[in-house]
């Protein structure tokens, strides 16, 4: 599973706001035992969003949490972008929508107000908005599509995440220092199976920290300090954690 995530917001790139939302997601997901494949954040511009979309969508086993841009007005692309790129530039509006939006504001003309609900053909709602009550949408159980506003987009992460991403099982994390450069762990660096999730983070004080996660993480931790161990390479081990 590959999970994107894509904030549309001129507003965040000149400054007007401070984005919100990656630090939300990426720690929702983590609690649930699943990690972000890519975040992206986009100007208001319908060419860019296309290729993001159209990007994410040719992904295997992709995911994607959408925030912005689903308002009725000009500068709101994001309803008919998605619905080009996941729903064959099809649109209806969703009849639930419409009521909920004549019981809100009874006794107006809601025209305008009704292309809330013109959704890509065959999304469904995210109803949990705490704020007003209207919903966002999401396409085939993958593509999920929220408000801007973390009060009202939050909520409605936490939903589909309850829907559609059960929890994982945790897995432990082993992390240790090496007191040596990167290039000279490389020929040990390059036997490690591409089946664990290995990093290394490299310190201006020429140390390295590395960690091992994933299926046989324990195993292959302690391959590694063997092998440095036959280097004469002294190394510090990290508390090991579970997430």
């Amino acid at each position: 599973m590959k999970i994107f995530q894509v904030i549309i917001g001129t507003e965040i790139l000149n400054g007007r706001r401070e984005d919100k939302h990656f630090k939300f997601l990426r720690d929702e997901l983590l609690k649930r035992g699943y990690e972000l494949f890519a975040s992206f954040i986009i100007k208001d511009d319908p060419n860019l969003m296309e290729n993001i979309f159209t990007l994410i969508k040719n992904t295997p086993d992709s995911m994607l949490f959408c925030y912005g841009g689903i308002g009725a007005t000009p500068d709101d692309y994001t309803r008919e972008i998605a619905a080009k790129v996941f729903s064959g530039n099809k649109m209806t509006f969703n009849d639930e929508f419409k009521k909920l939006i004549d019981k809100r504001f009874p006794n107006e003309d809601n025209t305008n107000k009704y292309s809330l609900a013109l959704w890509p053909e065959n999304a469904k709602p995210l109803w949990n908005n705490p704020v007003n009550k209207f919903p966002g949408f999401y396409i085939q159980k993958r593509y999920f599509f929220m408000p801007g506003f973390p009060q009202m987009a939050h909520p409605m992460t936490q939903e589909a995440l309850e829907k559609f991403f059960p929890l994982k099982e945790k897995k432990e994390r082993y992390t240790l220092i090496a007191f040596a450069k990167e290039s000279e762990m490389l020929e040990i660096m390059k036997k490690i199976p591409k089946t664990v999730e290995f990093s290394t983070l490299p310190k201006l004080d020429y140390t390295s920290e590395i960690s091992f996660a994933g299926k046989n993480a324990k195993e292959i931790y302690e391959w590694f300090k063997n092998e440095l161990n036959k280097k004469k390479i002294k190394y510090k081990e990290l508390p090991s954690i579970t997430y």
